[in-house]
């Protein structure tokens, strides 16, 4: 078991159900449909990448430590731009910070392809570890 896969995991799952909560709760009456949709996007993308992290700490001992890094590094990474940039772009004009959103469009591609990292060194990874391992 790789104890920071699951460290890292259970925090930002954690971090997802406030974060969920708080969108059905709290922004549900102040946020537009739309926008409330994307911080739905945030919190599912977290949600799947925090579970990936959690899978990725099972499997932690039949997987190259370097390679169990660099996919834990990028799912970490995938979250902090890709949900991250989503939920400031989803509050922006509640909290006024439209200026912001040249900035924070292009950091969410980013970190989709970090997801797309994580997944992608994963399979290859798979494809390529010898059986028995």
């Amino acid at each position: 078991m790789d104890k920071r896969s699951l460290a890292w995991g259970a925090i930002l799952l954690f971090i997802a159900v406030g974060m969920g909560a708080f969108g059905s709760h709290g922004l549900k009456v102040v946020l537009a449909p739309d926008a409330l949709a994307q911080w739905r996007t945030a919190v599912e993308y977290q949600f799947y990448h925090g579970l990936g992290l959690v899978f990725l700490a099972a499997l932690g001992s039949h997987l190259p430590a370097r390679r169990l890094r660099l996919i834990r590094s990028a799912f970490v990474a995938g979250i902090a731009l890709f949900c991250g940039s989503v939920y400031l772009l989803s509050i922006r004009d509640l909290v006024g910070i439209q200026a912001l959103s040249p900035v924070l469009g292009p950091i969410t591609p980013l970190g989709g392809l970090c997801f797309l990292a994580g997944w992608g060194i994963l399979f290859v990874t798979a494809i390529c570890q010898p059986d028995g391992r």
